[in-house]
C-alpha cells in the first residue's frame, strides 16, 4: 500500500503529513529536527512511502539521510500561496501534490560524491560576492565626494592617494575602515579558489569541459558543480532555459482569415526578454565566456561569426546574446558526449544567402 508523506521542515521540528493512495489523510506528527528521530518516524510508515519536503536550508541534508528509507522521494519548489497558512498545512499540501502528479518544479539534489565540489564552489561564490560589495563601498564612499578613483584604490600600497583626497573627519575613517576590509577578504578569495581548483582535478570531466572556448578552469569547476549531469536537461533549449538565456515571448489573437479562406497564424510573436527564473551562476558563467570570446579570442570561429552578426545590424547585446547561446549548445553536447572541444565539429553554421 502506498503512502504519501509531506515534510515541512524547520530548524528545530518538521512537521509529517500522511496521506493515502485515495487522498484520504490517515496521520500527522510533529518529530524534532534529528537525523535519528526522522528516521526512526519515516520507518513507521507501513507500506511504500513516498516523501515530499520543500527546497530550502536542510532539503539537501533531509534528502540524504531520508533517500535510503522511501521509494521515492521530490524536492519541490512550490508557488506563492495566499490566505491561511501553518506547517501542518503545507505539509498536507507537498503529501496530496506528490500523490496527484500535481509538482510544478522538482529540485535535483546532487549525488554524496560532488558534495566537495559544491561546497568548494559555493564559498568561493560568496567570497567573491563579499569582495565585489566591499569595492562597490569603497568607490562610493569616493564617488559621494566627486572624486573618480581608477582600479588603484583596491590596492593598499596605491590607496593612499585617494585617501587624502577626502575629509579627515567622517569620509577618510570609513573609506580606511573599508580598505582594511578589503584586504584581509582578497586573500580569503584566493584560498577559497585554491580550494575551488583542488575540488575541481576529482572529476575529469571539468577538464574536458575547460576546452571550450571562454570557458577555463573556475567557469566550468563552478558549471560543473551546479549541473553535475548533462542529463537532465533533454535539450540545448531547455539548458538555456536553465542557464537564464531563453527568450520570452508572448502572443495573442495566434489565427487570422487567410487568402485562401482557411486559418493561418499570424506573425504577432513579440519578446520579452530572458526569462527570470534561472540559475545565476551558470548565466555569469556563459555570459562571461561569451566576453572572453569577443574581447580576446579574435581568431575564434566563434568571434567571426560574432563580427558576422553585428555586420548584420545585429545589435551587440543581441550578438554576446546569441554568442553565449551557442557557447551553452557546445558545452551541453560536450559534456553529454564525454569529448573535447572541437573547432571542425562545433563549427557555426552560416546561413546561405
Amino acid at each position: 500500500m502506498d503512502r504519501y508523506v509531506g515534510v515541512d521542515a524547520h530548524a528545530e521540528t518538521c512537521t509529517l503529513a500522511v496521506v493515502g493512495p485515495s487522498g484520504r489523510r490517515l496521520t500527522s506528527k510533529v518529530v524534532e529536527t534529528n537525523g535519528q528521530a526522522l528516521v526512526e518516524a519515516i520507518r513507521s510508515i507501513p507500506g511504500r512511502v513516498h516523501l515530499c519536503l520543500e527546497e530550502g536550508t536542510q532539503s539537501a541534508w533531509l534528502h540524504e539521510i531520508l533517500e535510503p528509507e522511501v521509494s521515492e522521494i521530490a524536492v519541490v519548489s512550490p508557488p506563492e500561496t495566499r490566505g491561511a497558512k501553518d506547517d501542518l498545512r503545507d505539509a498536507w499540501s507537498r503529501a496530496e501534490e506528490l500523490r496527484v502528479g500535481a509538482i510544478r518544479t522538482r529540485v535535483y539534489k546532487a549525488p554524496k560524491h560532488w558534495a566537495a565540489l559544491r561546497s568548494a564552489a559555493t564559498t568561493y561564490r560568496m567570497a567573491t560576492q563579499d569582495v565585489v560589495r566591499v569595492k562597490n563601498r569603497l568607490k562610493a564612499v569616493l564617488r559621494g565626494r566627486g572624486i573618480l578613483a581608477d582600479a588603484g584604490v583596491y590596492e593598499r600600497k596605491s590607496r593612499g592617494k585617494w585617501l587624502q583626497e577626502l575629509p579627515p573627519a567622517g569620509h577618510r575613517p570609513a573609506a580606511e575602515w573599508l580598505g582594511r576590509e578589503l584586504d584581509q577578504l582578497v586573500p580569503l578569495r584566493e584560498e577559497a579558489e585554491g580550494w575551488l581548483l583542488k575540488e575541481a582535478k576529482a572529476h575529469s570531466i571539468i577538464k574536458k569541459l575547460s576546452t571550450a572556448p571562454g570557458l577555463g578552469p573556475l567557469r566550468t569547476a563552478q558549471l560543473a558543480a551546479i549541473v553535475i549531469t548533462p542529463h537532465r536537461f533533454r535539450t540545448r533549449r531547455q539548458f538555456w532555459s536553465y542557464c537564464g538565456l531563453a527568450i520570452v515571448t508572448r502572443s495573442s489573437s495566434d489565427w487570422v482569415p487567410g487568402q485562401n479562406g482557411k486559418w493561418t497564424r499570424a506573425v504577432v510573436r513579440q519578446t520579452r526578454g530572458l526569462n527570470r527564473k534561472r540559475q545565476p551562476v551558470l548565466k555569469a558563467v556563459f555570459k562571461g565566456a561569451a566576453t572572453t570570446v569577443i574581447t580576446q579570442l579574435r581568431e575564434h570561429p566563434l568571434h567571426m561569426d560574432y563580427e558576422r552578426m553585428l555586420q548584420s545590424g545585429i545589435k551587440p547585446n543581441l550578438a554576446k546574446l546569441t554568442l553565449a547561446r551557442r557557447i551553452a549548445a557546445i558545452v551541453l553536447s560536450m559534456w553529454k558526449r564525454e569529448e573535447v572541444y572541437d573547432p571542425e565539429r562545433h563549427k557555426p553554421v552560416i546561413a546561405k544567402s
